[in-house]
C-alpha cells in the first residue's frame, strides 16, 4: 500500500490504521504459528551473509542456544564494529538469536534491548535470558525484550535519545510503515548513533498483485522498499546518506510465487544510517585508523567504498569525515590537520551505490569500489 500523500493523511487514517493492523497480525500469525523453524520458510529470503563472517562473531554466534538459532530468519549479518560498552535495540529481534549474540559482544559493561511484536518469539528468547547470563560469564542479564511495534517505539517504552545503536535483521521490509519506523529510530537513537541493518530490497516500486500477496508479504518480498526509495526516506527523516556495506541477490526458489513476481528483482542489502549533529561539519579530510576495533585490528571496512587499513593515510569525503568525527568511531581515528598537505587525491562527492550493481560486481568476483588506501578508487558523481 502506497503511503499517503502529503495533506491528505486525515482523510485515509481509518484505511491506513486497518491496513496496518491487518498487516500486523497476518505478520504475526506467519511467525507465530506457521513458521515454526527456519525450514518451514518457503523462500530463499534467509540467505546467508554476503561476505566470510569473522572468528570473534561465529564464536558468538555458537554460544546462543540452538532452540534459540532454530527460530532464526534473517537475511544477513548485522553486526557492526565498535561494540564494547554500547547500549543496542534489535528491531524486530523475533527469537533473539542477534540480541544474544550482541549480548556478548558489547560486555557486561554493554545492554542490548530486543523489540519484536510476535508473543511466541519472545517467549522463546526470554526463556534463555539466564542461560545465556551463565554462559558469558556475566554477573547479571544485559538483555530484556519488549513486546512492542517497530513503528511505535515510543509507546513501548523506550525513550528518545537512548541508545548507541539499532540493528535490524530482514525485518524492516514487514513494516506497512517504513516512515514510521525510520522516525523512530532516529528519535531514540543518540546523537552520533547508527542505525546497522539488512533488509530485502527490490529493483523498484511493487504492483499490488505483490504487495497484497500475504505469503509474499511474510516471506519479506511483498513488502520490500525500492532501495531508491529507501535513500530518500532516510533523508527526509535526518539520518545521513545511506552507506551500502554488502548486497547479495536473493531468489524466490518457489515456482509457484515466482510466477506472482515476475520479472522483479530482489536484493539482501546492509546499510549503516548515521544521526549526524546538524553542526557537524561536512568537510573531506585525511585520517588514519589506529586499529584497536576487535575483529578489525588491520583494516577497518566501514562500507563499500572505504576500507581502511591501519596507518595508510586515506583522503575521505566530507560526508564520511562528518561521520567518523560524530560518532562512536572518533576515537578510532588520527585526523591530520586541515594544513598537511602530501600526495593525495582529492575526495569526491560519493553518490548512492546501487546494490543490485555491487552484488553483481561481487558475484562476478570484481573488487567493489574502496579505498585500501591513501588514492584508493572511489565510485564519485561526475
Amino acid at each position: 500500500m502506497a503511503e499517503c500523500k502529503k495533506g491528505t493523511h486525515g482523510e485515509c487514517a481509518k484505511k491506513c490504521a486497518s491496513h496496518e493492523l491487518t498487516i500486523h497480525d497476518d505478520v504475526k500469525d506467519y511467525y507465530g504459528k506457521r513458521v515454526k523453524k527456519t525450514s518451514d520458510l518457503k523462500t530463499n529470503a534467509c540467505v546467508a551473509p554476503a561476505k566470510p563472517i569473522p572468528a570473534f562473531i561465529r564464536k558468538a554466534l555458537a554460544d546462543v542456544h540452538p532452540d534459540v538459532t532454530d527460530k532464526y530468519y534473517g537475511c544477513g549479518l548485522v553486526v557492526p564494529d565498535c561494540l564494547e560498552g554500547c547500549r543496542v535495540l534489535d528491531l524486530g529481534s523475533g527469537s533473539g538469536r542477534d540480541v544474544y549474540m550482541l549480548s556478548k559482544l558489547v560486555g557486561e559493561k554493554g545492554h542490548v534491548t530486543g523489540v519484536d511484536m510476535t508473543e511466541e518469539q519472545l517467549e522463546v528468547a526470554r526463556k534463555y535470558i539466564e542461560h545465556h547470563t551463565q554462559k558469558f560469564g556475566f554477573s547479571k542479564p544485559n538483555v530484556d525484550f519488549i513486546q512492542g511495534y517497530i513503528e511505535g517505539l515510543e509507546e513501548a517504552g523506550l525513550k528518545e535519545n537512548s541508545f548507541d545503536i539499532i540493528i535490524s535483521n530482514c525485518v524492516v521490509n514487514l513494516s506497512p510503515d517504513k516512515t514510521r519506523v525510520l522516525k523512530e529510530a532516529f528519535r531514540v537513537l543518540k546523537d552520533g548513533g547508527e542505525l546497522y541493518f539488512s533488509d530485502i530490497y527490490s529493483n523498484c516500486r511493487l504492483p499490488e498483485e505483490i504487495t497484497s500477496h500475504k505469503i509474499l508479504w511474510g516471506e519479506c518480498f511483498g513488502g520490500a522498499l525500492c532501495w531508491e526509495d529507501l535513500v530518500r526516506l532516510a533523508e527526509e527523516v535526518g539520518f545521513c546518506s545511506p552507506r551500502l556495506v554488502t548486497a547479495k541477490t536473493v531468489s524466490v526458489g518457489n515456482e509457484e510465487l515466482e510466477r506472482v513476481i515476475g520479472d522483479y528483482k530482489f536484493v539482501s542489502a546492509t546499510y549503516r544510517l548515521f544521526k549526524i549533529p546538524k553542526n557537524a561539519v561536512k568537510k573531506s579530510c585525511r585520517l588514519t585508523y589506529d586499529g584497536n576495533i576487535t575483529g578489525a585490528e588491520k583494516a577497518l571496512e566501514f562500507d563499500c567504498h572505504y576500507t581502511f587499513k591501519v596507518n595508510e593515510v586515506v583522503e575521505v569525503d566530507g560526508e564520511v569525515a562528518r561521520i567518523l568525527k560524530s560518532s562512536r568511531f572518533a576515537e578510532e581515528f588520527t585526523f591530520q590537520p586541515d594544513a598537511q598537505t602530501g600526495p593525495c587525491c582529492a575526495a569526491g562527492k560519493v553518490c548512492p551505490v546501487n546494490p543490485f550493481e555491487l552484488a553483481e560486481q561481487v558475484k562476478s568476483g570484481d573488487t567493489p569500489s574502496a579505498t585500501g588506501g591513501c588514492c584508493g578508487a572511489k565510485q564519485s558523481c561526475g
